[in-house]
């Protein structure tokens, strides 16, 4: 079985995030990382090129593949910070609603100004979800 690409580096994630182009996804990058660190109590760790992610599990699933993912992730990208959640959002109904403008995706969050968020929602997802994944095995 392929291991899978995306895995943890040892490239510096205050670097990367630093050398994000536009000020303020820079800053917003850097301000949510520092959220999700003190929410968390992990380190910053670069997953791949583009990841910050924060603690680990383990995954296998009912075809037999498995790997290591990090509960809570982040990256900069060009339309918008990323959030993610590895166990998703169907939980989450409450608090998304207390978001603020948002997107979602299966498993990823879509924060386009993270002043328009509300951070206190903010750091009870990222509490919650990091806290039923993280060093756990999740079998399907």
């Amino acid at each position: 079985m392929a291991e899978p690409k995306t895995q943890p580096t040892g490239a510096s994630a205050a670097e990367f995030l630093a050398a994000v182009a536009d000020d303020r996804r820079r800053a917003d990058a850097q301000a949510l990382c520092a959220l999700i660190a003190e929410a968390t109590g992990a380190p910053p760790v670069m997953w791949g090129a583009s990841i910050v992610g924060f603690g680990t599990y383990h995954y296998r699933s009912v075809s037999g593949r498995e790997g290591d993912w990090p509960p809570v992730g982040l990256s900069p990208r060009k339309q918008a910070l990323t959030l993610y959640i590895a166990e998703g959002f169907e939980s989450h109904a409450e608090l998304l609603a207390r978001l603020g403008p948002v997107t979602t995706g299966k498993g990823c969050l879509y924060v386009k100004r993270l002043a328009a968020v509300d951070q206190d929602a903010l750091r009870e997802l990222v509490t919650g979800a990091f806290e039923r994944l993280n060093g756990r095995t999740i079998t399907p």
